[in-house]
């Protein structure tokens, strides 16, 4: 029988653990330690995810802001949007910034820090200042994009890609064609790339987890509890307070909960599909036939806001980081946090709506900070329902910022009591 990837998962996790704790450091078969057969499998699937990251992220971004820019988006009405996906994603960010530092899930009882490090690491993390966030905006216009893709400097091949796409929709005739047709080509060829790499992800969990065991035991999972819990709190406070808020005060809406109500079926979607992609056709339908909202702003705002708004995974990726360098005992000062903030608002708009985006951006993130980014395997434990949760915040982002948008243009038909 064929399960679905979260229980393979699930199975991995455990057997995993299992594994691990009982083979330790030293169990050998055939003169290999398992130790190494574990490391060998986890770095394997690290190393694909690794190998997909430039050609998606930049035939993403191309086709992305090669649609918006065709269909005329560049105008009030885009204006508007983009002004409120950065807003709202920063909003998540400080959310994310500020509970990790306050609940510090990554810091350990006895203050040893709960995974081994090395002064090269430390040293990496602690030569970072307010000159690298300068640096970040010098990255984003690289002087060969070439290099900067061999480097892994993503940000300068996000901006590269946003440069490309939209003097894409400049092009006339066969030419604007061709160039569609064939960055369109790619990016299918990628998400069935991704695909494939993904349903590895039962085995890359075996590996990265059964060897984070066999070295430490049980001692991070209490922590990964902790940053569990931390993530569905901020989470929490961005989907029940700042976004009726906002609902209140900038779409002038009475009864904010209204809209919970009106978009029940697509929150439901997106929990549990993990995709704000496939949730599109549920959350457009909610947003006209429930909320009221015109299809001339939900046609624009929603498909966009799948492309580049993910609240709830600018979020995920900032409390991920800090907690990860919290686990390695490295501290973080402000200069050194306002950089993740930095990179978490840009890699979430620049690798968004793509499978697993979270681990691609938060690899980003964390060798941007001088992090080792194979510390990402401990997140897979939790990653699959966090996921889950993170969607649904992306997803009725996307639709309040409809409505706001919605009322600014001066429809009255919007959350009105005929649609209840």
């Amino acid at each position: 029988m064929k399960l679905a990837l979260h229980w393979q998962i699930l199975i991995a996790l455990i057997i995993a653990a299992i594994s691990g704790y009982f083979a330790g450091t030293d169990a050998t078969i055939f003169g290999i330690t398992w130790l190494a057969i574990f490391s060998f499998i986890g770095t394997l699937f690290l190393n694909a995810l690794k190998m997909i990251v430039v050609p998606l992220v930049i035939a993403a971004i191309i086709t992305g802001v090669a649609n918006v820019g065709s269909s005329g988006g560049f105008g009030s009405l885009g204006l508007k949007t983009l002004g409120y996906y950065v807003l709202t994603s920063f909003i998540a960010i400080l959310i994310g910034l500020v509970m990790v530092n306050l609940i510090q899930p990554g810091v350990s009882d006895n203050g040893v820090p709960v995974l081994e490090t090395n002064e090269q690491v430390t040293n990496a993390v602690a030569g970072k200042s307010a000159g690298d966030v300068v640096d970040v905006f010098l990255r984003m216009i690289p002087t060969n994009v070439i290099d900067a893709a061999a480097q892994g400097q993503m940000l300068g091949i996000i901006f590269f890609s946003i440069l490309f796409g939209f003097f894409m929709t400049r092009l006339k005739g066969g030419l604007k064609e061709t160039m569609n047709n064939f960055w369109q080509g790619v990016f299918e060829v990628m998400m069935m790339m991704t695909n494939l790499i993904m349903k590895f992800a039962p085995l890359g969990v075996f590996g990265l987890v059964a060897t984070s065991v066999a070295k430490t035991g049980f001692d991070q999972f209490g922590n990964l509890a902790l940053f569990f819990i931390t993530v569905v709190i901020a989470l929490g406070i961005h989907l029940l307070i700042v976004m009726p808020v906002l609902l209140k005060t900038l779409g002038k809406v009475d009864n904010p909960w209204l809209h919970f109500q009106a978009m029940a079926p697509a929150l439901l979607t997106a929990f549990s599909t993990s995709s704000s992609s496939s949730t599109l056709p549920v959350t457009l339908n909610a947003l006209e036939n429930r909320a009221g909202v015109s299809n001339r702003v939900s046609s624009f705002v929603l498909p966009l806001g799948a492309t580049v708004n993910m609240d709830g995974t600018a979020l995920y990726e900032c409390v991920a980081a800090v907690f990860i360098a919290q686990m390695f005992g490295v501290p973080l000062d402000f200069s050194t946090q306002l950089l993740i903030v930095v990179i978490a608002l840009t890699t979430s708009i620049g690798v968004a709506g793509i499978p697993s985006a979270s681990l691609v951006a938060i690899s980003i993130i964390l060798v941007a900070v001088g992090l080792p980014a194979e510390a990402i395997g401990l997140l897979l434990v939790v990653d699959r329902l966090l996921d889950m949760m993170r969607t649904a915040v992306n997803v009725f982002s996307d639709s309040v910022g409809a409505v706001i948008i919605a009322k600014s243009e001066g429809e009255k038909n919007v959350l009105t009591s005929k649609h209840f």
